[in-house]
């Protein structure tokens, strides 16, 4: 079993290039996003990162799968967040359980609606997950779409360029 990737030891240069793309445009996006933004969205935001930069042309990087997938999660985890808890199904102080069971929840329907509308982005499932979590989630909302927007057409732009790193 080898440790280093045999296509790296054959050509580094585009895991070196596109990496240093990423931090780019990651650093670039973040400078705006990432004041507005709780811990766990900026992860799903940088496993998109991820995706773009390391496996440009799987279909995950599609922009209607990184765009939809992320719009998907905001709905998913702001549908669960007002159902469980603005409802008051589920109050501040509810059993570990109950409070698990909506975190499970959030992620379980986002990867249903990305199924079903063929937005399928995985690191949007964190999005849900961070929607549900985080108090001020509505205020994340202009930039998770602006950060999924702008990492869409950095895509674009640059897929020319990157290659599939694997």
């Amino acid at each position: 079993m080898e440790i280093i990737d045999p296509h790296f030891k054959k050509n580094p240069r585009p895991y070196i290039v596109q990496s240093l793309m990423a931090l780019a445009a990651l650093f670039v996006i973040l400078f705006f996003v990432e004041s507005l933004t709780q811990a766990v969205i900026v992860a799903a935001l940088g496993a998109s990162t991820f995706v773009v930069f390391s496996m440009p042309h799987s279909i995950t990087a599609q922009p209607r799968r990184l765009v939809g997938g992320h719009i998907v999660g905001i709905i998913a985890g702001t549908g669960c967040q007002f159902i469980f808890y603005q409802t008051g199904l589920i109050a501040g102080d509810a059993p570990l359980v109950l409070t698990v069971f909506t975190y499970a929840a959030s992620v379980a329907v986002a990867m249903f609606l990305m199924a079903a509308t063929n937005t399928e982005h995985p690191p949007a499932a964190a999005t849900a997950l961070g929607m549900l979590i985080y108090d001020g989630a509505l205020l994340a909302i202009p930039a998770i779409i602006i950060f999924a927007v702008a990492l869409a057409l950095t895509r674009r732009a640059l897929g020319r360029y990157l290659v599939d790193l694997f």
